[in-house]
C-alpha cells in the first residue's frame, strides 16, 4: 500500500492542479506497473455517476496487470458540522488483494473566491494490517511533491488551520 499511497498522492495533486482554476474533475485512474512506469486514464463521460462507478470497476479488475491502481473523483465529505468539496482518492495494492484505502483531500474550489486545499483526510484503512499508516502519509505527500504543477499550487492553496 506504499507504493500505492505514492501513486495516489502524485494523482492527488493533479488533481488538485485540475480544480485549481474550475469547479469539478473529470474521474480519473491511474496505474503503476511493477517497473514503475505509470499511465493515467481521464475517465469522460456524460453520466459522472456512471464514470465514478466505471472506474471503481476497472480498479477492481486491474486490466493492465498493475502493482497498484488508485482512483481519483470529485466528492464531498463531512468534517464536523461542515460539508466540503473533496478530491477521493481510492487506492488497490494488487499484491495484497483485500487490502483497500481511501483518503480524501477537501478543497475549498476557486469559485468561493479563493482557492484552498486541506489537510488529508484518511477515510478506509481496510486489510492494511500489515502496513504502517505513517509510511503510507509520507509516500502519499512524497507523490504529491513529484508533481511539478500541482505541488506549487498545493503549498500556495494550503490551509493550515485545517
Amino acid at each position: 500500500m506504499i507504493t500505492a499511497a505514492e501513486l495516489a498522492g502524485f494523482i492527488a495533486a493533479h488533481a488538485i492542479w485540475c480544480v485549481s482554476d474550475s469547479d469539478g474533475l473529470t474521474p480519473m485512474l491511474g496505474f503503476a506497473a511493477v517497473d514503475g512506469s505509470r499511465s493515467l486514464e481521464r475517465l469522460a463521460m456524460d453520466d459522472l455517476a456512471a464514470a465514478v462507478e466505471h472506474g471503481k470497476q476497472r480498479l477492481e479488475e486491474d486490466p493492465h496487470g498493475s502493482a497498484d491502481g488508485v482512483l481519483a473523483y470529485d466528492g464531498r465529505i463531512t468534517v464536523g458540522d461542515e460539508k466540503l468539496d473533496a478530491i477521493l482518492l481510492e487506492m488497490r495494492s494488487y499484491a495484497f488483494p483485500g487490502a483497500q484505502a481511501v483518503i480524501a483531500v477537501p478543497y475549498t474550489p476557486a469559485s468561493s473566491g479563493r482557492f484552498r486545499v486541506h489537510k488529508p483526510k484518511l477515510l478506509q484503512w481496510a486489510e492494511c494490517d500489515d502496513f504502517d499508516m505513517d509510511a503510507a502519509f509520507d509516500a502519499f505527500f512524497n507523490g504529491v511533491e513529484s508533481h511539478e504543477k500541482g505541488f506549487p499550487l498545493w503549498q500556495e492553496a494550503s490551509d493550515p488551520s485545517s
